[in-house]
Order: C-alpha cells, then sequence, then structure tokens
C-alpha cells in the first residue's frame, strides 16, 4: 500500500537523517545510540495502550507514556520479507526487488528454497551508519535472503545472532532441513535441535532470552567502549508457531500468544532499564513497531489488529496498520501522540489524510480459502474481502478511516465526499506512477538445492547435510 502517513519507510528514512546529521555535530558531541525493535506478526490491538482488554504490556504503555505514540503507523508491506527489505533499505518493496512477478501482485517472502535476497545493488541502513563510525547488530529474524551473499554481515552489520527464515519446523533434515542459527556469519545450531529446541507441545522456548541478554551484552560493551551503536533487535516468538520461556508460559489470558507477547513486553523493560542503568538512555533512540499485521489466519496462535479490517498479507488497515512508539529521554517529549501519518508490484491502496482508496482488493486466494486459511474471519465485506482479485483502478474504492476504521462502507461513487476525495488522492497515485523505476525481482524463482543443508560453520558443529540436485522453478504463492 502506498500510504502518505507515518510508514516503516518514513523510519528508515529518520534514521537515516539522524546519520546524516551527524555530520554538523561538533568532535566533542556524542553520537546518538539507535535501537530498533521489530516485531514478527503482532498487531496493532496486541498493545494495552491502544486498547487490549487484559493490559499484558506494562512495559510498552509505559514506552509509550514516556516517548510519543503513533497510532497512524504503517508498514511498507503486509508480508515480512518486503516490509523488512522495505525498513533497512528506505525503499518500497517493488524498487528494492523485495516481490514477484510470477503471478499478479502476490505476497512473497524468502522461504528457505528461495533462490533470490537482498540486492547487492541495495544500500541498508547499518552500511550507511558504519560511515559514521557506529558498530551494528542484528539480533533475531533476517528474512532477506539465507544464502551467504544476501546474510546480515554481507550487508553491513557487523555481529549478528539469529535465523536467516521463518522458525518454521521440526524437520526431518531429509525433505527439509531445519533452519540454522547463526552467531556472525557462522551457524551454531538450529532450530528444535540441542539448546535451540521449541517444544511444539507447549511453546516452551528460551530463545527470547537468549536474544535479549544477547542485545544486553551488545550494548554494554559498546557503552564501555564508547562508541555508537545500531542494534536492531528482531525477535520472533509471535510469529506462528509462537513460544514462550518456561518463566511465562500460561501467565497470560491469551494463551501461549499473549504469554510471548508479555515476554517480549518483559524484554522491552528490561532494555529501556539498562540503558538508564548505564547513563545513556538521553543518548539512545529508541522505536518499537511490528513488521506487518497479526495473522489472523493462525487462530488461537495469532494477535488482533484491533477494530481494523482483517490482517496480515492484506493491505486493509489489519495488515498495515501497526503498533509504534518512540522513546529518547530528553529529546522526545513525554505522552506525546502523532496522528500524522507503500506495496507488491501493483499500486494496491493509498492513503490520504483519512481517506483511503482502494484500487486493486482481495483477501487470500480460493486456493488457500478452501484449504482451511481465512486472512479475514469473521470479517467479510461483499465485494471487498474476496477471493478473486478484484480491478478497482477506474472507480477505487473509497473509505473515511475516521468514520469507518473498519473499512466497512465505501463512500458512495455519486456522493461529493467521493469526488473531493478521489480528487485529491489520483495527483499521488499519478506522481507516483510516473518516477517509479522497479528493481530486478527479488523473487521468482525457487531450488530445492539452496536450502538450509549446509551453511557456513555446518562442518565445526557436524551440521552438515546433503542436499538434491539443482532443480529451478518459478515460485508459486497462491496468497
Amino acid at each position: 500500500m502506498f500510504n502518505t502517513k507515518m510508514s516503516g519507510l518514513a523510519l528508515a528514512l529518520f534514521t537515516s537523517l539522524i546519520c546524516c546529521s551527524l555530520a554538523l555535530k561538533s568532535p566533542n558531541e556524542s553520537l546518538p545510540n539507535i535501537i530498533i525493535m521489530l516485531m514478527d506478526d503482532m498487531g496493532w490491538g496486541d498493545l494495552g495502550v491502544f486498547g487490549q482488554p487484559s493490559k499484558e504490556t506494562p512495559n510498552l504503555d509505559a514506552m509509550a507514556a514516556q516517548g510519543m505514540l503513533f497510532p497512524n503507523f504503517y508498514t511498507a508491506n503486509p508480508l515480512c520479507s518486503p516490509s523488512r527489505a522495505a525498513l533497512l533499505t528506505g525503499r518500497l518493496p517493488v524498487r528494492n526487488g523485495f516481490y514477484t512477478t510470477n503471478a499478479h501482485a502476490r505476497n512473497a517472502y524468502t522461504p528457505q528454497e528461495i533462490v533470490g535476497g537482498i540486492s547487492k545493488d541495495e544500500i541498508l541502513l547499518p552500511k550507511l551508519l558504519k560511515e559514521k563510525g557506529y558498530t551494528s547488530k542484528l539480533v533475531g529474524k533476517w528474512h532477506l535472503g539465507h544464502r551467504p551473499e544476501h546474510l546480515p554481515l554481507n550487508n553491513g552489520f557487523d555481529e549478528w545472532l539469529g535465523s536467516p527464515n521463518c522458525h518454521f519446523g521440526p524437520y526431518n533434515n531429509i525433505g527439509r532441513p531445519n533452519i540454522p542459527i547463526y552467531f556472525n556469519s557462522e551457524m551454531v545450531g538450529r532450530y528444535y535441535e540441542d539448546e535451540f529446541v521449541i517444544d511444539g507441545k507447549t511453546g516452551e522456548s528460551n530463545i527470547t532470552m537468549m536474544y535479549l541478554n544477547e542485545s544486553m551484552e551488545f550494548i554494554l560493551r559498546q557503552s564501555k567502549a564508547h562508541r555508537p551503536f545500531f542494534l536492531y533487535y528482531a525477535p520472533d516468538a509471535t510469529h506462528a508457531p509462537v513460544y514462550a520461556s518456561k518463566k511465562f508460559l500460561g501467565k497470560s489470558q491469551r494463551g501461549v500468544y499473549g504469554d510471548a507477547v508479555m515476554e517480549l513486553d518483559y524484554s522491552v523493560g528490561v532494555i529501556l532499564s539498562w540503558l538508564k542503568q548505564l547513563g545513556i538512555d538521553q543518548n539512545t533512540f529508541v522505536f518499537f513497531t511490528s513488521d506487518n499485521g497479526a495473522a489472523l489466519y493462525a487462530a488461537k496462535e495469532g494477535g488482533s489488529n484491533g477494530p481494523f479490517l482483517c490482517g496480515k498479507e492484506t493491505t486493509f488497515e489489519g495488515g498495515m496498520r501497526e503498533p509504534a512508539i518512540a522513546w529518547w529521554p530528553g529529546q522526545i517529549e513525554e505522552g506525546t501522540v502523532s496522528i500524522s501519518s507503500h506495496l507488491r508490484n501493483e499500486l494496491m491502496a493509498v492513503r490520504l489524510g483519512l481517506y483511503k482508496a482502494h484500487y486493486w482488493t482481495w483477501s487470500n486466494s480460493w486456493q488457500e480459502f478452501n484449504s482451511g486459511i481465512n486472512f479475514c474471519p469473521g470479517q467479510e465485506v461483499i465485494n471487498v474481502t474476496t477471493h478473486e482479485q478484484r480491478d478497482h483502478t477506474l472507480q477505487p474504492l473509497i473509505f473515511h478511516l475516521g468514520k469507518d476504521p473498519g473499512e466497512k462502507y465505501p463512500i458512495r461513487v455519486l456522493s461529493s465526499e467521493y469526488r473531493d476525495a478521489l480528487k485529491s488522492i489520483s495527483p499521488i497515485v499519478e506522481q507516483h506512477q510516473k518516477t517509479l523505476v522497479p528493481g530486478a525481482p527479488q523473487l521468482n524463482m525457487c531450488d530445492l538445492a539452496v536450502m538450509n543443508w549446509a551453511p557456513p560453520g555446518c562442518d565445526k558443529i557436524g551440521k552438515c547435510l546433503k542436499g538434491p540436485q539443482s532443480a529451478p522453478w518459478k515460485c508459486e504463492w497462491p496468497h
């Protein structure tokens, strides 16, 4: 979705502006540290500050009270990989190549069999910050390609603990390998094995605590060395299959998903307290958000998008609008709210002010829907949440998000309100289409041979596996 409100692209650009403005600082002034906390499939309605009735996010709610809340913050894409690519490049997925041309306007991401990844032509945020003397670390999920040339340390990061893909599994390591966990440039284990176990029955796992401890150690080390740092904290516990440590299991009213949210909320509180304890809180910009809306099709393992329509993988509000909080003591005024506020290889929707125009609509395909996957359970809107793509380019569906945040009642086409809204939005669409230079699509080809059979470092820990012969094909994206 193209959006004129605050978006993940705006965050990347804002952070880049911090980076570029550093040249204006005097030699005696310290450079601000930057922490981006990116959750996985966490919805707008999962935070107490946005009205979640169980109020199980006290640390995030306090962060909002001490900083700035963004109720109109948008991701660049309603799916994990293209959203993350946009966040780190400051460019739309259609510009940075994180899209597919295999089928019209389909969602695409980076499963194990994907051949592509982040393009070598893209400049990521950590590379910009490195020029200013920053040390950058990723803790958590990468999801911008798992082949060696696409990994974090080859794209500007100095350190990494985490995984290149989602933690799907467990697999038998014969037909499909378990996802590796990396420490810097080499794997140190695999999900569902050894210390990286996720209990499929209970949801118990210590991985979030591992990520928290690694983040705290990095912050401490950089603080002691008086080096500016960029921490990209990207835990994935709220992505199905959801997990939480034993300390948090059974604590939430919302099941294991809620337990995972509570543990992530705890980790945010610990990190902010750590910054205060080290005396660097007033020199650290922290931003919290999510990669896309909650996955409603995950049922009990999915979150809440509050009053908004549908969720992950759709360009309705539930898929695109994310929880977001900025925190920087002494720089961001406490208790403030910013209400000022793109897509795939097709312009699907545009928001301008309180009006949102849909140029294409659908939820998910009949193929997926008939297999039991529903992106909009209990929220079907006639002629809007369809299971075939509807082309509205000649007469877009327009909603007033102030009066109708759930996108249930399109404005009448013959009304003056419709004509006025379309008159304002159309020039923005024309300008976008006129200036668009698409990147080469990176998510078109798949090959079982490129899966995580033998990642770097596997030989040192006896985790190398034998994969099949290369037989590439065009990836199929049913969603």
